[in-house]
């Protein structure tokens, strides 16, 4: 493709690896306001002094300029020549597709993911049902969970309390605010908070709106920027229904787990060990690396969640070709009888050949039990 757009959220890298994988080529911030006006005054302009090829950072800062860059590409389709990168998924791909359609490849780059922290080739979910064996990590469950994926962390030795409360202020209640118009910023913060406190439930817009003093439109316009914007996933519902009447609401998940313990207010892996949100903070950790597993293979995640009216419910389950592949999320250190109880009710339901199930949990060892493999959480 003549162009490649990378999106993901703020401090997510993107900036680092474009520059790493292009050296040759320009680098421009359209964060600073002096390139910005270049770009908004004089496109044509701005874009002829890089016609051999830019990397061009926040792209959705200039919105027009997709739009200037589509007729350069269809003049001369050398690929790889305009690298755009921004942050705010809503306005950027907006401009993009409408622009771009055919002449793009859409790429996004979430936080590392736990392969990338240890330095070791990530589980390949195309190529195998599950992951495999153990593997043992550098750092403790709690710790990991609780510091995040965000690379500035890892790379500098940061304290994660200040960084993510830094976090939050500098991006989160800035970027958003803009983009929704946010007037009173103590209820967009609780707003936030109460989002937290609901993380891996199913989201009820009328509910959370009333405790966040806000109409469930709202609500449902600020949680399609905090997805936009990569902080949030609402996870869908898979469709079969093996017979049965299926709840059709999302779930709501943030995707970076050090982000929601900030959010949450737990201040050490200590208090995580022990909250009452812990189990809810693992499972935004399993989603996490689902989603990083396929999005940085450039692949669609087929991720969904399973519910029926009688309260039976799969935490997630991954699409594969035909197979559904059924898994749980269990922070325990243990692994108890209790914890297959839902995937073999799973099995007897979709039938075992057609569905195959999967434990994930917060030990270290890996093991079977009642033919369903266990996988520490080191594994992903």
């Amino acid at each position: 493709m003549p162009v490649v757009t990378l999106t993901g959220p703020r401090q997510s890298g993107k900036t680092t690896l474009v520059r790493a994988a292009f050296p040759d080529l320009a680098y421009v911030s359209l964060e600073d306001p002096d390139v910005r006006a270049r770009a908004l005054e004089d496109p044509r302009g701005f874009l002829r002094a890089h016609a051999d090829g830019v990397i061009i950072d926040e792209v959705q800062r200039a919105p027009d300029l997709p739009s200037y860059i589509q007729g350069m590409v269809d003049e001369d389709p050398r690929p790889g020549r305009f690298i755009l990168t921004g942050s705010q998924n809503l306005l950027l791909l907006d401009r993009v597709s409408q622009s771009l359609a055919g002449r793009t490849r859409i790429l996004h780059l979430y936080p590392f993911s736990l392969s990338e922290l240890e330095g070791r080739e990530p589980w390949d979910p195309e190529a195998s049902s599950e992951p495999q064996g153990d593997r043992s990590v550098t750092r403790s469950l709690y710790a990991t969970l609780h510091a995040g994926f965000y690379p500035r962390i890892h790379d500098q030795g940061l304290n994660p309390v200040e960084w993510l409360a830094d976090y939050r202020t500098a991006y989160v209640e800035r970027d958003v605010r803009q983009i929704v118009n946010v007037q009173d910023l103590d209820t967009f913060t609780r707003f936030l908070g109460l989002c937290a406190g609901r993380n891996g439930r199913i989201l009820n817009a009328v509910s959370l709106g009333n405790d966040a003093g806000v109409d469930h439109t709202t609500v449902r316009r600020w949680l399609s920027v905090l997805e936009a914007s990569f902080l949030i996933k609402l996870l869908r519902p898979h469709h079969r229904n093996f017979g049965k009447r299926l709840i059709k609401s999302p779930k709501l998940f943030f995707l970076d787990c050090g982000l929601l313990c900030s959010l949450l207010g737990i201040t050490s892996p200590d208090d995580l060990r022990v909250h009452a949100s812990r189990g809810a903070v693992f499972e935004s950790f399993v989603l996490g690396e689902l989603l990083k597993a396929y999005a940085h293979r450039g692949r669609r995640p087929p991720l969904f969640f399973w519910r029926d009216s009688a309260g039976h419910e799969i935490d997630f389950i991954v699409e594969q070709g035909t197979r559904l592949l059924a898994i749980e999320a269990k922070s325990g250190e243990t692994a108890p009888p209790a914890f297959f109880d839902t995937l073999t009710w799973w099995r007897e339901l979709a039938a075992p050949d057609e569905a195959p199930a999967l434990l994930l949990y917060g030990g270290e060892e890996s093991f079977a039990f009642r033919d369903i493999p266990a996988r520490s959480w080191a594994a992903l």
